[in-house]
């Protein structure tokens, strides 16, 4: 039955596309990712939220290259507090072919995969925004557990003129690890 009910929220969560995002244009990935630079932790520090990750603390997203090309993700975080149970997804992401790896189906359940969208990429891949086309979910994400406020402000900025909902964006909380 739980088994059953993550399906069917994974659904939901795919399936959301809102008369809001109908209107807009299609999110404009990056021209390129390099994906082997690409790899590793990456810290979440601002969110649109799945349901599974709505009261998230310390989320990281590990992305680890696989010998097939596709990459390995692993999310992890703490749940509703900084001492909250420690919760883990994998996933897989397959790059799709042609889009300078910056576009990627991610597979929590099969048959299943989510849009991904590198939509903004820092020159030195020290911070990211990932989006979606139905500007349902977002994750703002840089190597480092925390970032300067300019840099914050600046990449919800960004984020707003992708056509996000800014009151839906959630800052995860993050401290320094131990």
């Amino acid at each position: 039955m739980r088994i059953l009910t993550t399906f069917l929220l994974a659904c939901l969560m795919l399936f959301n596309v809102n008369t809001f995002a109908r209107e807009l244009p299609p999110i404009t990935p990056v021209a390129h990712v390099d994906l082997p630079r690409f790899m590793g932790d990456w810290y979440v520090i601002a969110t649109i939220p799945t349901r599974f990750e709505k009261n998230a603390y310390n989320a990281v997203e590990v992305y680890t290259l696989r010998p097939d090309g596709n990459v390995a993700t692993s999310f992890h975080f703490r749940n509703g507090s900084f001492d909250g149970e420690r919760k883990e997804i994998h996933s897989t992401g397959f790059v799709k072919p042609g889009t300078g790896n910056a576009v990627w189906g991610v597979q929590v359940f099969w048959p299943l995969k989510a849009q991904y969208i590198v939509a903004w990429l820092k020159d030195d891949y020290s911070q990211v925004i990932v989006a979606r086309d139905a500007r349902d979910y977002m994750w703002v994400m840089a190597r480092t557990p925390t970032i300067a406020q300019a840099d914050y402000d600046a990449l919800l900025a960004r984020v707003q003129a992708l056509g996000y909902p800014m009151d839906k964006v959630r800052k995860v909380p993050q401290q320094a690890r131990r």
